[in-house]
């Protein structure tokens, strides 16, 4: 399978960027693979094409405002990408830091418009001996010493973080504060509740209080998985051999409580609904072996054309970067050809694309 194998045209204006103004209004392609047949709808229509006993899985994790900027003491500016929480006592994460070129390892740097500082650690080597991207950082309080109380980190990110929107989404200084508080509100799904991740689980968006009840009233129950989505999603495939490609991995945790609803919903013939990529993820790997059951740790996962999906009946999904791991994945459910092909209806049809975007239902 080759990289080029998995790429089409998008016209830059076919990247949204912003949301709808209300959740529920974006569109929605639905594809039936049973029939091969194609209908456009919204995601509002989404009950109409659900049934009762199905299991709708969706993503809990919480997108932490993880973009900082900071100052150092000569004044030039420092911006910090968080990507993941170091497993130690005080409160340290692994960060992109830009610009790094200057920066010195024990370096101290003042979180803008705070008495809160960021001290820089040993940046780390691969195997080669070659330095790595990120840089593990550790956070400091006004008065100099770590922060060890997890509130205390969150709350700091509350105040002085921005959303880490993805590159394809422009905003410039200027547009930050008129937009900053939607973006807060938007690029999170209405039921996040575990923080910890740097990138929103966007199928998850587009739901809304009303259309959860609304489902709920006509028999489609609802569970829960975590996969803390990083920035290593947007991490571009560079092999020309994709199967050479080596992928990120993610933290995710699949309850004894779902594992029970993934079962009942079996046993009542019903069907598994992931709500996005980041469900599916979670899904399938806890499928390797079976019926999934309970489990937690690291996913590094890579859904090709060839996977047989254990668990993922129903797919609901946004519309995926070219050559990216996740319209592989696509292509695994629906065959590349004919994603290919759903795809370029989607431009044509002047579907929305990525985060902000449209999505598409995969029945």
């Amino acid at each position: 399978m080759k990289l080029s194998d998995f790429d089409y045209e998008l016209p830059p204006d076919r990247i949204a960027q912003t949301p709808p103004e209300r959740r529920d209004q974006s569109r929605m392609l639905v594809y039936e693979r049973s029939a091969d047949a194609v209908h456009h709808a919204r995601i509002a229509d989404l009950p109409e094409w659900l049934r009762e006993d199905d299991l709708l899985v969706v993503n809990d994790t919480r997108v932490l405002p993880a973009r900082l900027h900071a100052r150092r003491e000569t004044g030039a500016r420092v911006e910090f990408l968080l990507l993941e929480r170091l497993p130690v006592p005080t409160w340290c994460w692994s960060a992109l830091v830009h610009p790094a070129r200057k920066l010195r390892e024990g370096e101290r740097v003042w979180i803008e418009e705070s008495e809160f500082s960021v001290r820089m650690g040993v940046r780390p080597r691969d195997a080669a001996g070659r330095v790595l991207r990120s840089w593990p950082i550790e956070f400091l309080g006004p008065d100099g010493r770590p922060i060890e109380r997890e509130g205390d980190g969150e709350a700091l990110l509350e105040a002085h973080g921005q959303m880490p929107l993805p590159p394809y989404i422009e905003r410039t200084s200027e547009m930050a504060e008129s937009v900053g508080a939607m973006d807060r509100e938007r690029y999170q799904t209405v039921f996040a509740r575990v923080p910890g991740a740097v990138a929103a689980p966007t199928a998850g968006l587009h739901l809304t209080e009303a259309l959860l009840e609304e489902l709920e009233g006509r028999g489609v129950r609802r569970a829960a998985v975590t996969l803390h989505v990083g920035a290593g999603t947007f991490q571009p495939v560079r092999e020309d051999d994709v199967r050479e490609h080596r992928m990120h991995s993610e933290v995710y945790e699949l309850s004894a409580a779902t594992a029970d609803a993934l079962a009942a919903c079996r046993t009542a013939g019903g069907r598994v609904v992931a709500v996005g990529t980041t469900s599916a993820r979670v899904l399938e790997t806890c499928a390797r072996d079976g019926a999934p059951a309970a489990a937690s740790g690291r996913t590094s996962i890579f859904i090709l054309p060839g996977h047989e999906f254990r668990c993922v009946d129903v797919l609901l999904t946004n519309f995926h970067l070219p050559r990216s791991t996740l319209l592989m994945m696509i292509s695994a459910l629906v065959g590349r050809e004919r994603t290919l092909e759903l795809y370029r209806e989607a431009v044509e049809r002047g579907y929305r694309f990525y985060s902000y975007g449209d999505a598409m239902l995969i029945l």
